[in-house]
């Protein structure tokens, strides 16, 4: 809803306005509560402090054109220059994808067209959970189920304040529960050294304890929690550098839980072989939902990463890290990963996709690159061809999936700036091939 709205600039646009229940676009949570005013170019959030969504709304927007070659051009002719690249590519890769759900199927259209490959700048996070998922399952839970009903949340090895900064205030210390009021108060875990729990505060919280140890170990201590739980001793005084008591304790706490949860972001587990940690999780999850009830919950999602995964999924059938090359969507994790084709010298032009902030940068290639980025994207070197789009949610209007995959939400214009949005973009791409 608009709140209120003042006198009128001279390109047709309210010289401020001030809306509400915005849904920022910086953040897989997508909280859609904020109330944003803008003041010509210029937005400002109001009722956050959360540091994604403020450099997101209110980072300035410098001004931008699009560029063939460094030189200033019409966006006509930088359109023509984009298709004419990809047109004579053999294989074009579709790489960084932070967009929307319009723009990532606007880019699997044109990679379909072209015979090109898609993949998302995130994706090496993501599959540390797509891994699991395809070789063994497991059970998931939401925001929504985990802020009514979880009595037990267990963080494990990633500092979720830094890479969520509302996850705590909107899901773990909510005031209001669907089930009780007022709500139970929960435990919090922190599995791993180092975890910001600051947001573990309030009266929804009760007990926070943490467990010290290196968070590429967290797989080891949750692997003897399992071994506890289903009956086995560990032979141990310590795992990972925790005393045996201590995972003791944190089994028996699991066993008890009503309703726990085991909770990750993907691109925080930053370690070697951090998809076998993700199917530590899973299989004890899985052992616990013999006598109670647990779920895991992943967050993720920035720069529009579960969007891309999501549409993908959609209209190919596989998760990213798709090719279009033989006229049929064939899918490899390892084959077609973006960065090590460009690392082997496969593939003929790289379009970049950034349209959400300015630090998902293409890497540095041979190959000649089209980016259709947000003003301030800083380049390693000069585009072939560069287009200025919008951001989803402050440009134009869209739609974006959230991080537990069971909404998409929907972006609003906010007046910004008038960039055109990476689906008409590409769609005009692809329409001059």
């Amino acid at each position: 809803m608009m709140a209120s709205m003042v006198t009128t600039a001279a390109d047709g646009r309210p010289a401020s306005e001030v809306f509400e229940n915005v849904a920022c676009p910086f953040c897989g949570i997508h909280c859609d509560d904020l109330v944003v005013s803008r003041n010509g170019d210029a937005l400002k959030v109001r009722n956050t402090s959360c540091d994604k969504a403020i450099a997101g709304f209110e980072r300035p927007l410098p001004a931008a054109s699009p560029l063939v070659d460094g030189a200033p051009v019409a966006l006509a002719e930088a359109i023509a220059a984009a298709a004419a690249l990809i047109k004579r590519a053999r294989l074009p890769l579709y790489g960084g994808l932070a967009t929307d759900v319009e723009g990532m199927r606007a880019a699997m259209s044109i990679a379909d067209r072209s015979g090109g490959v898609v993949d998302h700048a995130l994706s090496e996070g993501q599959y540390r959970n797509f891994r699991v998922l395809q070789t063994s399952g497991w059970f998931m839970s939401t925001l929504t189920e985990v802020r009514n009903r979880a009595d037990l949340i267990v963080v494990v090895g990633c500092d979720l304040h830094k890479l969520h900064p509302r996850f705590f205030e909107r899901v773990v210390t909510a005031p209001e529960s669907m089930f009780s009021a007022p709500p139970a108060t929960r435990t919090v875990v922190f599995v791993g050294q180092g975890l910001d729990a600051s947001g573990a505060t309030g009266p929804r919280v009760g007990e926070v304890v943490t467990v010290p140890c290196p968070p590429d170990k967290a797989g080891e201590v949750l692997a003897a929690v399992r071994a506890l739980v289903n009956g086995r001793p560990i032979g141990a005084e310590r795992v990972a550098g925790v005393p045996a008591a201590d995972v003791q304790a944190l089994a028996d706490r699991c066993r008890k839980a009503s309703y726990g949860v085991m909770i990750w972001a993907p691109p925080g587990l930053a370690f070697a072989n951090a998809d076998l940690t993700v199917h530590t999780v899973s299989e004890l999850v899985k052992d616990l939902n013999l006598t109670t009830r647990f779920a895991c919950l992943s967050l993720g999602g920035n720069e529009g990463a579960v969007t891309a995964g999501a549409v993908c999924g959609w209209q190919s059938g596989f998760p990213l890290r798709v090719s279009f090359a033989t006229g049929r969507p064939d899918y490899d994790q390892h084959l077609y990963a973006i960065p090590r084709m460009l690392a082997a010298n496969e593939g003929d032009v790289l379009v970049w996709i950034a349209s959400i902030s300015p630090d998902i940068v293409p890497p540095a290639t041979k190959i000649p690159t089209v980016v259709l980025g947000t003003p301030g994207l800083k380049l390693a070197a000069p585009a072939a061809v560069f287009i200025p789009v919008g951001t989803p949610g402050l440009d134009h209007d869209g739609r974006i999936v959230r991080c537990d995959t069971v909404v998409s939400l929907p972006l609003r214009n906010l007046n910004r700036a008038p960039l055109p949005s990476v689906a008409d973009v590409l769609a005009a791409v692809e329409a001059a091939l």
